[in-house]
């Protein structure tokens, strides 16, 4: 058994280090005509200034398309300043798919015909400047259909917010391949062509999750989803215990909606990680725990390399909060994505932005406002 524990923490050091290794060095940027960047915007947003001056910094230009459900004083204000550069889509209220998916439906009607290159971003980012840039990179040379970020939190001070950031650190630095890729709507590129190809409009239709409609599609398409391994991309992470193991659940219950195989495979890798962690502490006597906890400090190392090479400095110390968990409790970790993943399986209820959703299949089959 030893032999097996050593294996097995052996392929979680390399696969992070493996990640690290294959940070592009020569981060190159597309900036072509035709542009167009979408943001979904709940009507209440009011933090947008901080957003809006990252996206004004980008290397490309672009059209900035904010969709809303009605009334955005925010978003609205915006357009009045800003002109031609911005434009607001209020899309009205779901009945029967997810709110943002509603929204991004009508953006994508209101698109012009010369907006060629479609990139989504979420409104709870903080994008680097090459963001768009390097998004449009693998289009724009041809290597990928679909190109992707990925979240990397950042958490305030308290321990359960950086216990969640070190479950998401453990999905955000696993290996990518583009043949096993699945896109994040946070931080997400394709060309109107693609978009054209896959009926993009009827993909989402009814549909709660954004990108895993886009990535389910684009799987059955056959189409080339390229992750960007730079572009990890800061996100603030902050709450009350209960709201921050719901975030937890809710991205696992997104997955098991969509694609319930999806998750058993997920799950069932946590799972023989968590019961070999349980043998260590109960069976293996110190030196399975010496493995144990070398192979997490070697973990935190390469994933402290990946962050200082990834985000600004600022976002770097916030996300290096995390760590701390790999380092003194790497078991916890685990048996806290494990434990997230089991939760996500037990209901289809989905509490996101204000609705409460029940998901069969990843449509929406029922909806109300939350309380």
């Amino acid at each position: 058994m030893m032999w097996v524990w050593i294996g097995l923490q052996a392929l979680t050091l390399l696969g992070v280090v493996n990640y690290w290794r294959h940070l592009p060095s020569d981060r190159r940027q597309e900036a072509p005509d035709g542009v167009v960047v979408i943001l979904s915007v709940r009507d209440d947003w009011e933090d947008g200034a901080a957003l809006i001056a990252r996206l004004k910094a980008q290397g490309a230009v672009f059209r900035l398309v904010i969709a809303t459900s009605g009334a955005c004083p925010a978003a609205e204000a915006l357009a009045a300043r800003e002109g031609g550069w911005v434009q607001i889509v209020a899309a009205g209220i779901a009945c029967d798919e997810g709110q943002k998916v509603h929204k991004l439906r009508a953006a994508l009607r209101a698109l012009r015909p010369d907006d060629k290159w479609l990139v989504f971003i979420d409104a709870d980012i903080e994008p680097p400047a090459r963001l768009v840039g390097r998004l449009l990179f693998p289009l724009v040379r041809g290597k990928a259909d679909i190109a992707t970020g990925y979240r990397l939190l950042l958490p305030e001070r308290g321990m359960m917010a950086a216990l969640v950031g070190a479950v998401e650190m453990q999905l955000a630095t696993l290996p990518r391949l583009a043949s096993a890729t699945m896109p994040w709507g946070g931080a997400m590129a394709l060309t109107r062509a693609v978009a054209d190809r896959l009926d993009l409009d009827a993909a989402l239709a009814g549909r709660l999750s954004d990108d895993m409609s886009i990535g389910l599609a684009g799987w059955r398409a056959k189409l080339r989803l390229r992750p960007v391994r730079d572009l990890l991309v800061a996100s603030p992470l902050a709450g009350r215990t209960a709201d921050l193991l719901g975030f937890g659940v809710r991205q696992y219950r997104h997955i098991a909606t969509n694609s319930i195989g999806m998750w058993a495979l997920a799950t069932g890798v946590v799972a023989v990680q968590s019961m070999a962690w349980s043998w260590a502490l109960l069976a293996g006597g110190w030196p399975a725990v010496a493995v144990g906890y070398g192979v997490a400090w070697g973990r935190a190392l390469a994933r402290r390399l990946i962050i200082a090479g990834v985000l600004e400095p600022a976002q770097a110390d916030a996300a290096r909060r995390s760590l701390v968990w790999d380092m003194v409790a790497p078991f916890a970790v685990t048996w806290a994505h494990l434990a997230v993943q089991l939760m996500a399986a037990m209901s289809n209820r989905i509490i996101w932005g204000g609705w409460t959703y029940r998901v069969r299949g990843g449509r929406v089959v029922d909806m109300e406002r939350s309380a």
